[in-house]
């Protein structure tokens, strides 16, 4: 670390300065928010539903465990974070996996990052005051805040065009996640006979995390990738047993391409959604969607199943919310934030669809919802029958 100065300047004038590492003598935009997991800074820097975000990381101290090959969670291994922010950065890296060190890999891929500055009154003011756009770097205070007002705000925002591939691909690789856990059996549902074949599972990229796909493998899906513009004719002519929507960067309701070729597949095929996929769907109802003032960023987010009655305690990044009111004569609420009333989970009857808000493939973070890949499967089942 070079013990450079560094300032991170919010669009309302405020000022923290610290010392920068990772990308040395620039400076980034973007909006600026924070997660409160104590764990998992590798699956945040690379979640790309992070695209476009300063994200500040509430845990005092990070990079103690370096960064290694095995937790990224973008598919390219890159990371999608704008900038990253810390309180303090541990001067040493010691973990077995651990292949370089958090200043290292973030100098290599270009990502300006912050240390020393006081992260608990940064998130105190971006809860009180809603998340903002701000600018990082090493220029000077008045020149960050000027550009943090000129950036683009998040609301109306397409970022999926930046995460997306450019091309269809295939999945194999499994996390063995389910088995470690001991709740499947060799096929991947409760010790269920193997299929005649794999269930062929169309994933729509948005941007979706590494452990979805592992998910969907592990419950024993053979697993086709596609780009967000990819069209419902397009999805249907490679005859999947079902529909994957996945996370995802910005403001749902401006990727309306996805909410075309969703709202055109609704009842031709089982769809699961995660995250922006929940919303996207959603707005394939004719529900709307608004943003939140900070957003649900952290692995100990709290959800109520209002069909069990079960509280799940979840791994969550999103901004932007699904309006319940809205939903209502177009889906079923099925889940609900325990801390905001807000929505977590949908479902469309008789149409086979249904998505939660929160990510139940859980990377970083806890495993309470991973039975929704194998109900899933069961709609797959169901509509193969």
């Amino acid at each position: 670390m070079s013990g450079e100065r560094a300032y991170l300047c919010l669009a309302d004038g405020t000022t923290f300065e610290g010392v920068a590492f990772g990308a040395r003598g620039t400076t980034t935009t973007g909006e600026v928010v924070f997660t409160t997991g104590m764990t998992g800074y590798q699956e945040v820097l690379t979640d790309p539903s992070y695209c476009g975000q300063i994200v500040t990381m509430t845990a005092p101290e990070i990079g103690n465990t370096g960064i290694n090959d095995e937790d990224d969670e973008s598919v390219s291994g890159a990371p999608h974070v704008a900038g990253f922010v810390i309180r303090d950065l541990s001067p040493i890296t010691s973990n077995w996996r651990a292949k370089e060190s958090l200043d290292a890999y973030l100098a290599r891929h270009h990502v300006v990052a912050i240390t020393g500055i006081d992260t608990r009154l940064l998130t105190r003011t971006l809860r009180d005051r809603g998340a903002q756009n701000g600018a990082l770097g090493v220029a000077s205070p008045e020149e960050l805040v000027r550009l943090a007002r000129e950036a683009p705000s998040m609301a109306g925002l397409d970022l999926v065009q930046r995460v997306t591939p450019k091309a269809r691909y295939t999945w194999t690789e499994g996390s063995s996640a389910f088995r470690t856990l001991g709740t499947l059996g060799p096929r991947g549902t409760h010790g269920t006979d193997k299929p005649s074949r794999p269930h062929h599972v169309v994933c729509l990229d948005l941007g979706i995390k590494r452990n979805i796909l592992r998910c969907l493998v592990d419950v024993g899906c053979q697993v086709t990738v596609v780009p967000a513009q990819t069209s419902a004719d397009e999805i249907l002519a490679l005859n999947p047993d079902g529909v994957f929507v996945s996370n995802g960067p910005g403001d749902p309701a401006a990727v309306s391409y996805a909410i075309e070729t969703v709202a055109a597949l609704v009842g031709k095929r089982p769809l699961f959604g995660i995250c922006l996929g929940h919303q996207i769907l959603a707005l394939a109802a004719g529900a709307r969607t608004y943003k939140l003032k900070f957003g649900h960023r952290g692995i100990n987010q709290p959800v109520k199943d209002l069909d069990t009655g079960r509280v799940e305690i979840t791994t969550q990044n999103h901004g932007f919310a699904v309006d319940l009111e809205s939903l209502v004569g177009k889906a079923r609420t099925t889940h609900l934030h325990l801390n905001d009333g807000t929505s977590e989970g949908l479902e469309l009857p008789g149409k086979s669809a249904f998505s939660v808000q929160y990510h139940p493939e859980a990377a970083a973070g806890p495993h309470d919802a991973l039975y929704l890949f194998e109900r899933f499967v069961k709609r797959m089942d169901e509509a193969r029958a």
